[in-house]
């Protein structure tokens, strides 16, 4: 079960907190206010380049630069690394500025970074080591995005807007897992890899123009206290969320279940180009049919979060929903390979209905001052173990085979589940209104 950026964004889950609500936005449309449209609008399309490139990135080290199988991982893991190294620090720091700078900086930093490797490529001078360096310093500027996204759509829209907003950005996410890797495998037919990696390249030039047009004024952050260190900052938020009695098992549990989908992720290609044989071209909509069950996550979660309880529900997505996982690892040439999209679809649902839960359950009782440290200190140890779960694929996969590694990565995602089973969550069908840490 993939409970990340590479199965659901964090905007994502928060619209799925919102569809569980059952809360009403009220107001004028969102539609007619122009500097949020402008920031989904530039969003969405670097969205749907950033899918592209998550294909188009380890087809370009197989295909192009006949990167081993510990070379995948281990490129998947600088795509990732920066989540563990930063991700806190990050926080705080964004917190001490204005965002929209932030967020175009970014930008044209990403936009350089990943438009090299279609340069490069061009000359004859692509290598793994640019290849490595371009994930990594990608992956640093990402982390600095997303926190300083979240942060910054409070300005733009009003305090009723907000749950709408989220929703349309969830959308965006959703349909960017869908139809990013089926335009990435059609791309790498059309222009080749390299050309799909431009396409990325470009949707980031798209974002920065986008906010760069966006006319309202933000507020500059509060003035610290002079006891406010980014120590003290960083160390407030992490004893919050290791210091609850039910918040550290779900940090637990999603910790877990990523470290086992980063391994299954990192070697996903791999097995369908080398042992099931899947055509480059193909591999983006085969992925792209697994996205169709977060997408059915998305939609079902707050209906099947009323029926089965909200604090319920937590446990059973993972240990019940996501138990037919395994299926992936079970797929064979010919029409066996539909088990992998199968089984990824499986794991998609019930990760997009397992993150509408626990974010809801975060938010419900996580005071309003402690909740982008919180977040933050989530992020960092949730996020933290997806470069290690890339690496140990690399490693298990080159040592062992990739089938075996499959195996053990779809089990072990669907076992973290046992951490919130193993919790007061357990005997409650529905999250109080004010539970006590």
């Amino acid at each position: 079960m993939d409970t990340t950026e590479n199965g659901v964004d964090a905007v994502t889950e928060l619209a799925g907190a919102a569809v569980g609500t059952g809360r009403d936005t009220a107001g004028p449309s969102l539609w007619r206010q122009r500097d949020f449209m402008l920031l989904w609008g530039g969003q969405t399309v670097s969205e749907a380049g950033s899918a592209v490139t998550e294909i188009a990135l380890p087809l370009l080290a197989v295909a192009v630069l006949g990167a081993s199988t510990f070379q995948v991982g281990l490129l998947s893991a600088a795509g990732t690394a920066a989540f563990a190294l930063i991700a806190l620090p990050a926080g705080a720091l964004v917190d001490r500025g204005r965002k929209r700078p932030v967020l175009i900086g970014c930008d044209l930093l990403r936009l350089l970074l990943v438009g090299s490797i279609p340069v490069a490529a061009a000359v004859g001078a692509l290598t793994m080591v640019q290849l490595y360096l371009v994930a990594l310093a990608a992956g640093v500027c990402t982390v600095f995005f997303d926190v300083a996204y979240q942060s910054y759509l409070p300005s733009l829209v009003r305090p009723e807007h907000l749950l709408d907003a989220n929703g349309k950005l969830g959308a965006t996410s959703a349909f960017a897992q869908l139809g990013g890797p089926s335009l990435g495998g059609g791309l790498v037919g059309v222009v080749g890899v390299a050309g799909a990696v431009t396409a990325d390249a470009l949707s980031y030039l798209v974002s920065t123009l986008a906010t760069w047009g966006i006319r309202g004024r933000e507020e500059p952050p509060r003035a610290r206290r002079a006891e406010e260190t980014l120590r003290s900052q960083i160390a407030e938020g992490l004893r919050f969320v290791l210091g609850h009695r039910i918040l550290r098992k779900v940090v637990a549990c999603t910790a877990t279940s990523n470290l086992f989908s980063g391994m299954g992720w990192a070697l996903s290609v791999v097995f369908l180009i080398r042992v099931l044989h899947v055509a480059p071209a193909l591999t983006g909509l085969v992925m792209a049919g697994a996205a169709v069950g977060g997408l059915l996550g998305g939609v079902f979660a707050g209906r099947l979060a009323r029926r089965i309880g909200s604090a319920r529900i937590i446990w059973v997505s993972i240990l019940v929903f996501g138990a037919p996982q395994v299926v992936m690892a079970a797929a064979w040439q010919g029409w066996g390979v539909l088990l992998f999209p199968l089984g990824w679809g499986i794991a998609y649902f019930a990760g997009m209905v397992y993150n509408v839960a626990q974010v809801s359950y975060r938010q419900s009782v996580t005071p309003p001052e402690l909740m982008g440290r919180m977040n933050a200190a989530v992020r960092w140890i949730v996020w933290g173990t997806l470069p290690l779960g890339n690496l140990i694929g690399g490693v298990l996969g080159t040592l062992v085979g990739v089938r075996p590694v499959l195996w053990v990565a779809a089990v072990g995602s669907w076992a973290a589940g046992w951490f919130v089973f193993c919790s007061p969550l357990r005997r409650l069908r529905d999250v109080p209104a004010a539970e006590p840490v």
